[in-house]
């Protein structure tokens, strides 16, 4: 398989041909990305592999409520609706800009992130407000902003289109070891049942990740971060995560519940319908499959083809 992160170091640099080539349909791209980047055929006919089902749930399963659900602040509504407010992470402010964040009424700490789009770019960590300048914070969230509505990337239908918008929330904080940030706990929901469980540990100092099924058996799979060579312990409150996914994952066919715990408290995190936009690859590879199984395809509204 082409590693094209080698071939184009530059994430900007990646971002401009991806643009270049929105001409193409979604289909087509999306086989030629699932070829380059898996080295196999994409199979839409009849998917079996989690990672073919996610490419067709981008082209065929579009309910409106996933945008709303991507964005970051009004999916806080979403969280409401299904009657689970407590477990939000306090609102601090929202802004329309990043020009319009007015930094001295911000407390010394805090996270601040586009409401649109996923991954690290997105999101800036504030532990200490008297560390960083301002101006630092907004240059990093205008490069987010000006992918704003762009799905030319892995052809992401939810995230076409949203508006623009900054969020800014409490830092949730690991007592135990501040540096290492807190476990992230990603629940794999298919029809609104919690399948499995991906943690992600120590993400500031050697981010790691492991994979469990709901009784926390270690399946002993990677994907493209290393496994943890330590085991990590199971949530004392990890029933209850488990039912809050299932709520919040119970209108779609697949959606991943990112979810936070802290104190003994449970916090939201975000929803996730294309994790890793598809392009994982899972080791052992049979993994896949497994990961497939339980997700069954539905259509919404067509798309492309």
């Amino acid at each position: 398989m082409l590693d094209y992160k080698k071939v184009f170091k530059n994430r900007k640099t990646r971002s401009k041909v991806l643009k270049a080539l929105r001409f193409i349909p979604d289909k087509p791209m999306l086989k030629l990305q699932y070829k380059l980047k898996l080295g196999r055929k994409l199979n839409l006919t009849s998917p079996q592999r989690f990672t073919e089902k996610l490419q067709w749930y981008k082209l065929y399963y579009r309910n409106p409520i996933m945008k709303d659900c991507v964005n970051k602040y009004t999916v806080r509504d979403y969280v409401k609706s299904k009657g689970l407010e407590d477990i939000l992470v306090p609102l601090y402010a929202h802004y329309k800009w990043a020009e319009d964040v007015e930094w001295d009424k911000l407390p010394e700490s805090f996270v601040i992130k586009t409401q649109h789009g996923g991954g690290g770019l997105n999101v800036v960590v504030v532990p200490d407000k008297s560390k960083v300048s301002r101006e630092e914070v907004v240059k990093k969230l205008h490069f987010s902003v000006e992918k704003l509505g762009d799905t030319s990337g892995g052809r992401e239908w939810a995230y076409g289109g949203l508006e623009t918008g900054i969020v800014v929330e409490k830092l949730l904080v690991n007592r135990d070891n501040p540096e290492a940030g807190i476990n992230d706990y990603k629940i794999f929901c298919c029809g609104g049942h919690a399948k499995y469980i991906i943690v992600d540990v120590d993400r500031y100092i050697g981010h790691k990740r492991n994979f469990y099924d709901r009784d926390w058996n270690n399946l002993h799979v990677t994907s493209d971060c290393p496994a943890s060579d330590r085991e990590i312990e199971r949530p004392e409150n990890l029933d209850e995560m488990l039912r809050v996914a299932e709520k919040l994952s119970e209108d779609f066919p697949y959606v991943r519940v990112d979810l936070y715990s802290v104190d003994g408290k449970v916090y939201f995190g975000e929803l996730t319908f294309y994790p890793w936009s598809g392009y994982v690859q899972y080791t052992p590879d049979e993994w896949d499959y497994k990961f497939g199984e339980h997700f069954t395809l539905i259509k919404w509204g067509g798309g492309t083809t």
